[in-house]
């Protein structure tokens, strides 16, 4: 498929096509964004719209249980209020949803650490609960790190090991206590599976909601405790872990999260 240049007037048709009484709202577009792009609309609305995603799943995942999860979480999440189809003009679909209010982490900061890790515990806490049974599954992010041994290995020896010095021994004797921690038992519950710094928004200092739904699944909540180093200022983990608890983690889970996201993004504690 050709792709095809986001503009306002592309947003503007659209919406004056499926959404008229929209579609003289203030209109803006809202940087950053690859596989889906945003525009402000108004001072409540954004329409996010299909760039680099081809896979029309991901906003069908997001219309279907993000009104059902956001009265149940104590962060604002964006909630699809329009759907937008297909059309000879926009050949992928399109979603209006409520605007989360704040600034990407990656254009902002944390400066209300303890704040923030106990805001961030809370919302997964609340979040990791278990899900109907006709809930999205995992569908590889959550797999336990020994299913990805020899990539981790693979990514390992190819490093400078001039960089890595001393630390060798240590990141791989980590790693191996990762992969020997038991696989998760408790029933599949919702995880975010995406928590990086362009799909968290700021406010005052601290977290102030979640963006970006589109990777959500059920399974292991160990997927997203990886946060607490990617998302949270230096010493603040300790924090997020006394507060998010274990009623239904063991030890080994954060670490074993952890590790795996390591692996494969290059985040060394």
């Amino acid at each position: 498929m050709t792709q095809i240049e986001i503009a306002a007037d592309l947003v503007r048709h659209l919406l004056r096509d499926q959404h008229p009484d929209l579609a003289e709202l203030p209109l803006r577009q809202v940087d950053g964004g690859w596989g889906n792009q945003m525009w402000r609309l108004g001072d409540e609305l954004a329409v996010r719209i299909q760039r680099m995603d081809t896979d029309p799943d991901h906003q069908i995942k997001e219309r279907r249980w993000l009104p059902l999860l956001a009265s149940h979480l104590p962060l604002p999440i964006p909630v699809p209020v329009r759907s937008g189809a297909p059309s000879e003009r926009f050949p992928k679909i399109w979603t209006i949803m409520t605007w989360v209010p704040g600034l990407p982490l990656d254009r902002g900061s944390i400066t209300r650490g303890e704040h923030a890790a106990d805001t961030l515990a809370a919302f997964l806490r609340a979040l990791h609960v278990a899900a109907p049974a006709d809930a999205p599954v995992d569908t590889g992010r959550g797999a336990h790190p020994r299913d990805s041994s020899d990539s981790f290995y693979q990514f390992f020896d190819a490093l400078d090991t001039d960089a890595i010095g001393s630390n060798a021994a240590d990141i791989r004797a980590v790693w191996d206590d990762a992969v020997a921690a038991p696989a998760w038992e408790g029933p599949p519950v919702w995880v975010h599976g995406d928590l990086h710094p362009a799909n968290v928004v700021v406010a005052d200092g601290t977290l102030a909601g979640v963006v970006d739904f589109g990777d959500m699944f059920t399974g292991d909540p160990a997927s997203d405790l990886a946060a607490a180093w990617v998302l949270l200022p230096a010493g603040a983990a300790a924090r997020f872990f006394a507060a998010y608890g274990t009623p239904t983690t063991s030890r080994p889970t954060p670490a074993r999260r952890y590790i795996r996201r390591a692996g494969r993004s290059g985040y060394w504690a």
